[in-house]
């Protein structure tokens, strides 16, 4: 009796030890690769992977006034936004912050940042970084006088805005004293394409006719302003408005080879506009 007692208390004991012991399977690690080396061929860390781009950029500065030069930076489009401008804070921010030029809301709306890329006028806010290996290439607008960089001087680009007289002309007092002057939908739908233009003068600059006359003829940006106030039905001065502008210069300069329409960031056509101008100088009235 007493050795089935001890071969009971024997078996018991082999029972709890061969529980109490993990199955091999549950000790080892589970990989996904054999080694961290393999790991890193299938799966490269992102921190290790660059996108370098170069940007070739206007450079000039009247306080050491040489012969202007293209510059080059180049940035790791990884860690920059994808429109030009993003690039160029960048370039000002990180490398070089004498580079000088003008930007204001970033959202295509001011116009401040109008340059030229890549051989066409744009805003850098609204232009997407050009994907592949190639330069992009800034310059300030073409045929206009450079204050430093990319900066250049619209003096005499507002002084012709400013010639057409941008603001509503009445002879009569408004029907109702003291209320606005009402305007029907169809005589509002007329002023669509022109009262839109943010005054960046991409397409003024990029018309060849303002490159060689930009002291007379008035260029695109301002006929098209001129031809909204003309095309509105609340103003009372359309006829002097047309006599103003009916000179061999101001008006006639334009040979409707649109590239004012082409380079318009906001998708208006200023030469349609001119067109329009050209029509009521014949006919006399709006």
């Amino acid at each position: 009796m007493a050795t089935s007692l001890i071969r009971r208390a024997l078996n018991m004991t082999s029972r709890v030890a061969s529980s109490s012991v993990a199955p091999a399977s549950r000790l080892v690690v589970e990989r996904p690769y054999s080694s961290e080396a393999e790991a890193q061929k299938v799966e490269p860390k992102a921190a290790a992977m660059t996108n370098m781009k170069t940007f070739q950029i206007y450079r000039w500065n009247p306080d050491n006034p040489t012969k202007p030069q293209l510059e080059d930076y180049k940035i790791d489009l990884k860690e920059c936004g994808p429109m030009v401008l993003d690039a160029l804070i960048k370039i000002k921010n990180e490398i070089d912050p004498s580079l000088t030029f003008r930007r204001s809301c970033r959202e295509g709306i001011c116009g401040s940042c109008a340059m030229n890329i890549n051989g066409c006028n744009g805003l850098a806010c609204l232009t997407k970084i050009e994907s592949g290996p190639s330069e992009t290439t800034i310059t300030p607008l073409p045929h206009m006088f450079v204050i430093k960089d990319l900066v250049v001087d619209m003096t005499n680009f507002y002084n012709q805005y400013r010639s057409i007289e941008p603001w509503l002309k009445r002879k009569n007092p408004p029907p109702t004293p003291g209320k606005e002057i009402p305007q029907s939908k169809k005589d509002r739908a007329k002023l669509d394409g022109m009262y839109e233009c943010i005054l960046c003068a991409c397409c003024s600059t990029s018309c060849p006719s303002y490159w060689w006359n930009p002291e007379s003829y008035l260029g695109p940006a301002a006929l098209l302003h001129a031809n909204r106030w003309i095309s509105d039905s609340r103003d009372e001065y359309t006829k002097e408005r047309l006599e103003a502008i009916n000179d061999e210069f101001k008006l006639y300069r334009c040979h409707t080879i649109l590239n004012c329409a082409r380079a318009c960031p906001k998708g208006l056509n200023p030469g349609k506009q001119i067109t329009h101008i050209k029509q009521l100088q014949l006919t006399g009235s709006a």
